[in-house]
């Protein structure tokens, strides 16, 4: 259930009431892949303030495998996170991973990256995968086209989006109505696709939206366009998306960016970028600033990480032994590292909650 507390100019603030928690928005997920993060335990995730985890359905299908999970009790105990966890459906690995691929019309067929066997998912497989996960958010199986493919191309993705969606909201129905009744049901958000081709966007928003679902993502945005036609799709998108609806804007972890699609009505986020540039330092910085620690003037630089951070280790250490962590390859740099991104997205995103947190408009 979404209830919606605050509308400005500057963007919505609400709180997101799950199975496992409620969560308060606007928010970025960290994405813990296969159900970590590299270098970070949940508690150095929840101690910088994650209120929600994004984990990877097509990941952990192929190892350790949904029926495993399942049997553990689900993906929250399987991993040892009582918060909120968003499964995403595969979808975007269609797109990633398309020389391994072939889409049908029910599904794609797909080698495993990891020992090269065949497999396929289509709408059923996605939710009954993330159904044994337990998921607080699962996501509808869609095709996600890369927004520089030809229109005929998009049309196609958007027209088996739409009918993949139908289908994983009747099968959504089904496990939830043959579920014990003393089972929380999780909540079922589609995917906006349409590339860059304005009239598909509305297309697809407004078939789904008939559809009725419990939140609305954006899709195949941040995968090669300009920072411009992006916005230009929230434009076009946010106003006909329903505001009593979550609407989350997939693979985007920019911090000025994350401002940006605040203001034009977005509410939730995800992105690998914090972890992914840390880990080769690049740092944030909490005035907004970035460093490479690689560059040999950190060398000698004694003064602290981030004296304002939200993470303990970035007050403790100095610049100049995060320079020497990263010179000798070792584990606790990229931990360093890790934290002080991923708690400077948090805390930026706690900053505009705080900001909006004013009476309804």
């Amino acid at each position: 259930m979404f209830t919606l507390n605050t509308v400005t100019s500057q963007g919505r603030q609400g709180v997101l009431t799950l199975p496992h928690g409620v969560v308060e928005t606007p928010f970025f997920m960290p994405v813990g892949t296969a159900g970590a993060m590299k270098g970070l335990t949940h508690k150095d995730l929840l101690d910088l303030g994650a209120q929600i985890l994004l984990c990877n359905t097509y990941h952990l299908f192929l190892q350790p495998g949904d029926t495993l999970i399942a049997g553990a009790g689900g993906l929250h105990k399987f991993i040892g996170w009582d918060k909120p966890i968003l499964t995403d459906s595969g979808g975007f690995q269609v797109y990633s991973l398309r020389g391994i691929s072939k889409i049908e019309e029910h599904g794609v067929h797909f080698q495993s990256h990891v020992n090269g066997d065949p497999l396929f998912i289509g709408p059923e497989e996605a939710m009954r995968i993330q159904h044994n996960f337990g998921s607080d958010i699962i996501m509808v199986f869609d095709e996600c086209p890369p927004s520089t493919a030809k229109r005929s191309e998009i049309q196609t993705a958007v027209d088996r989006t739409l009918r993949w969606a139908q289908d994983c909201k009747r099968i959504h129905k089904h496990v939830i109505t043959s579920a014990p009744s003393d089972t929380s049901a999780p909540s079922l958000f589609a995917i906006v696709q349409g590339g860059l081709e304005r009239d598909l966007r509305e297309h697809c928003a407004e078939e789904l939206i008939a559809m009725g679902f419990d939140g609305y993502a954006i899709g195949g945005l941040a995968v090669g366009e300009s920072e411009a036609e992006m916005y230009s799709v929230l434009d076009c998108v946010c106003p006909l998306l329903p505001e009593d609806k979550p609407r989350y804007l997939m693979g985007v972890g920019v911090i000025d960016q994350l401002r940006t699609c605040v203001a034009k009505g977005i509410d939730m986020f995800d992105c690998v970028l914090p972890m992914r540039v840390a880990r080769h330092g690049t740092i944030f910085l909490s005035d907004g600033s970035q460093l490479r620690i690689n560059n040999a003037k950190y060398k000698e630089d004694h003064s602290l990480i981030d004296p304002d951070s939200p993470s303990t280790l970035s007050r403790t250490h100095k610049k100049s032994y995060l320079h020497h962590l990263f010179k000798a390859n070792e584990r606790l740099g990229e931990t360093i590292a890790c934290a002080q991104n991923i708690g400077v997205t948090l805390k930026a995103m706690q900053d505009m909650r705080t900001m909006l947190q004013k009476p309804l408009s």
